[in-house]
Order: C-alpha cells, then sequence, then structure tokens
C-alpha cells in the first residue's frame, strides 16, 4: 500500500524528543540516564546463573505507559491490535554493564508494523528501571547487537511505498561514562525498481557473432 503524503506528514509530526543527548540528531532522542525517579517495579524471574546478566522478564506495556518520556503519540497506540496482542517487540540483553539484563522496547503501529518509538530500561537494585534511551520518529527500530544498541530508521520519500524505502540510517550506540554515545553511523540508499522495455535494452547480436563496432 503506497504512503500517502498525508500520511507520512502525520508520522512526521511525532517529531524528536531529546534529552541529554551525547550527539546531534533529527529525532526524538534520550540518550543518558533518565534521573532518580523508578519507571515500574517487577516481580524478577531470574535466568540459570552464568556469566550472562540475568534475564528479568517485564511487562514492556506497564513500563511504557509509566514512563513520562513516551510521548503523547505513542501512548495512544498502546492498546490491543487484535485480541490481547499488542504492537510492542521486547528484548533483553547487555548493554549497559548492570546485573540484570537490560531491556530493549520497541512500538509500532497497529496497520503496518511501522516503528513509532525504541526505548532502552535499565534494572535499578531495588528492583526498579529507568529509561536510558529514547528515540521517537517515524519508522524506527532498535536491536541489541554484541552489547551494543543499534537503531534503524528508514527513509521515505513523499512518492515511497511503505513496502519501499529510500534508504535508511542505521546508527551503533555504545554505554560510556553511564550514557548511551553514538558510536558509528551509517547512511543506506536503496535503488528504485525500473520497468524495463524493450528500448532500454542493448541490440542483440546474432547467435555465433561478437557485437562489435558498427560501420564496419
Amino acid at each position: 500500500m503506497a504512503a500517502s503524503g498525508t500520511a507520512l506528514a502525520g508520522l512526521a509530526a511525532f517529531g524528536l524528543f531529546c534529552v541529554g543527548c551525547a550527539t546531534g540528531g533529527t529525532g526524538t532522542r534520550d540518550e543518558g540516564p533518565a534521573g532518580s525517579q523508578p519507571v515500574a517495579q517487577v516481580s524478577p524471574r531470574s535466568a540459570p546463573s552464568g556469566t550472562a546478566p540475568a534475564v528479568r522478564r517485564v511487562d514492556a506495556v506497564r513500563l511504557l505507559k509509566a514512563d513520562p518520556k513516551v510521548g503523547k503519540e505513542v501512548r495512544e497506540v498502546l492498546e490491543p491490535c487484535a485480541g490481547k496482542a499488542y504492537p510492542v517487540d521486547t528484548s533483553y540483553g547487555s548493554m549497559t554493564g548492570g546485573r540484570s539484563a537490560d531491556v530493549l522496547v520497541n512500538v509500532m503501529s497497529c496497520a503496518d508494523s511501522v516503528g513509532l518509538g525504541t526505548y532502552v530500561y535499565r534494572a535499578r537494585e531495588d528492583g526498579s528501571y529507568e529509561n536510558v534511551f529514547t528515540v521517537e520518529v517515524p519508522a524506527v527500530y532498535g536491536t541489541i547487537d554484541r552489547g551494543d544498541l543499534v537503531v534503524t530508521t528508514q527513509i521515505y520519500q513523499a512518492e515511497d511505498p511503505m513496502t519501499s524505502p529510500s534508504g535508511s540510517e542505521v546508527v551503533t550506540y555504545r554505554w560510556t561514562d553511564e550514557r548511551f554515545t553514538e558510536h558509528d553511523r551509517v547512511h543506506n540508499d536503496f535503488s528504485s525498481p525500473v520497468d524495463a522495455t524493450d528500448d532500454d535494452l542493448p541490440p542483440q547480436s546474432e547467435p555465433g557473432r561478437r557485437p562489435g563496432p558498427s560501420g564496419n
């Protein structure tokens, strides 16, 4: 389904929320600790002991609803899409070096699964969580890669269908001095499909003959 200019404009209206940013950017980003106010408290369910930090499963929707850094537009989509399924993906991994695994949450739209916001929560000693990273821009999605936070944003032109962005911006963040700082940035331009016609094709040579210069 092609993305209309109106729809894209609506997504772009999400704006950027930037608190304690370590680098510049064009989106709502919070790359540092959230402060002393806890977001929520959960009952720990620890993973087997080992070198990896303990994984404590959380109610991601509850975390988001209790987080003052989550924007109004994102809050409005925190409703089940179908049945009891929320448009939320949750990942656990070590990014900040804590004893418990960090929680990475991606929020998407129900209609087309377009990313709306990416958040990272770090466990406190008392079991509560603090928001240490926030980005709210259209078509954003975060992943954990070998201890780094990797945030990918799809780039759309006005005429692009939602299935075919014009490019992407991939930013790698690393936890340094109690905050996420930008470590690497890659911009990708995607080629657009072109419908070739007979006029666009090179002339065909006869079987058994090699094509050569014309006029001989």
